[in-house]
């Protein structure tokens, strides 16, 4: 990462922190946040060595080889509108890298994934976890995202990811990325936050073209070994998955699904 540039960046009230190595940016940004940090505070490292996605899943990538950060949000909108975050930030990243020309998309609920032009299969680039963060001037939001840059096909931590060096050839400037990623991001961010109602559905309607989970048979792990299957029609005003099942259209929450995987065939 290029500190220099990044400490030269001032827009937008964005500040960078950036380390060579930490367990976990989110942790970090938390305790930032915790400390009185305005919204705004980015939290990158060069190696993150213990990093967390949805329920609790451990993963580390090399040093150098992925874009790891976290940012900090004051979100003043009504808690039932929060879960409306990690679908923000997973449009937010494919958004990005569509406008780079990867042929990305978002499995709901935040998922990053580039579809191989030759094979048609989704393999993950990116992963979000989203945290509130109870502090004494009020909540805030962690966001924080893993986007596999540089990582070769021997260093991929399961057969279903992949990265942009993979997909393209050439390994992205992670500087470059992270500056125009954290730009999208706030602008998106704003939107949701102030664009009212007709905001809101221009948001939900660019994510929903974005998702490639609706319009496919899916199966739908929840707690407690139960399973939904059915089609995934749509996502509602809460950031639910809509699933018409076998009893009619279900909506199913990203905090209550353990898995969302496609119905083969």
């Amino acid at each position: 990462m290029d500190r220099a540039r990044l400490g030269a960046h001032g827009a937008d009230g964005v500040r960078f922190e950036v380390s060579e190595a930490t367990p976990s940016t989110n942790a970090i940004a938390s305790e930032r946040a915790r400390d009185g940090a305005a919204e705004g505070l980015v939290v990158v490292t060069e190696h993150q060595t213990a990093g967390r996605g949805r329920r609790d899943r451990s993963w580390e990538t090399p040093a150098g080889a992925a874009l790891t950060f976290s940012v900090v949000l004051r979100p003043n909108l009504p808690a039932g509108m929060w879960p409306w975050l990690p679908l923000v930030t997973g449009y937010a990243v494919t958004k990005t890298l569509i406008g780079a020309g990867y042929p990305a998309g978002v499995k709901w609920p935040n998922d990053v994934l580039i579809t191989s032009e030759e094979t048609g299969e989704d393999r993950k680039v990116a992963g979000i976890l989203v945290e509130r963060v109870e502090a004494g001037d009020g909540p805030a939001a962690v966001v924080g995202i893993g986007l596999n840059t540089g990582l070769s096909a021997a260093e991929l931590p399961v057969a279903t990811a992949t990265s942009l060096l993979i997909e393209s050839g050439v390994e992205p400037d992670r500087t470059d990325l992270l500056l125009t990623l954290v730009a999208t991001l706030l602008e998106t961010y704003q939107t949701w936050q102030l664009g009212g109602p007709p905001g809101h559905e221009r948001l939900a309607a660019s994510y929903a073209a974005t998702c490639v989970t609706l319009g496919r048979a899916v199966r739908v792990e929840l707690p407690g070994d139960r399973t939904l299957v059915g089609t995934a029609t749509g996502i509602d005003t809460g950031g639910r998955l809509v699933v018409a099942g076998p009893d009619g259209p279900t909506p199913v929450g990203a905090g209550d699904v353990v898995h969302v995987r496609p119905v083969a065939g």
